[in-house]
């Protein structure tokens, strides 16, 4: 990433390498000592090493996908409401995340997340004839 990229640009690179799962494309858009966090809590992860193998286990998941559903920049900050597809244990379902995301010198320094209730899809019913 360089520098002259704006953090509109930057979390939406984010984005499109998280769809692809495209680990290196995704970690490109982190600074290399980027911070995770729950919004307002606990620190998930610090630095590429730690963030690459929760990235990878996610996308291990064959229906991943995050569908943006709003987007806010105000200044260096990127406010992404998406709606993220997920093979979950019990099954397919999806849940809203909120994504905060602050970028500086085209590379995101900090995100923070919330997230939403899990729902799962009906279990589809077997067709018989």
């Amino acid at each position: 990433m360089t520098c002259d990229l704006s953090p509109l640009a930057v979390v939406q690179a984010q984005l499109d390498a998280y769809n692809a799962k495209n680990i290196d494309a995704l970690l490109t858009t982190y600074a290399e000592d980027a911070q995770q966090f729950v919004l307002h809590g606990e620190r998930l992860a610090q630095g590429h090493a730690e963030m690459r193998p929760r990235f990878l286990a996610r996308f291990a998941e064959p229906d991943l996908h995050a569908r943006l559903l709003s987007r806010t920049v105000v200044a260096n900050v990127v406010v992404d409401c998406e709606l993220i597809t997920r093979n979950f244990p019990e099954g397919l379902g999806t849940l809203e995340m909120l994504c905060v995301y602050e970028v500086s010198n085209g590379r995101i320094q900090r995100a923070s997340f919330a997230t939403g209730e899990k729902r799962l899809q009906p279990a589809q019913a077997a067709i018989t004839g």
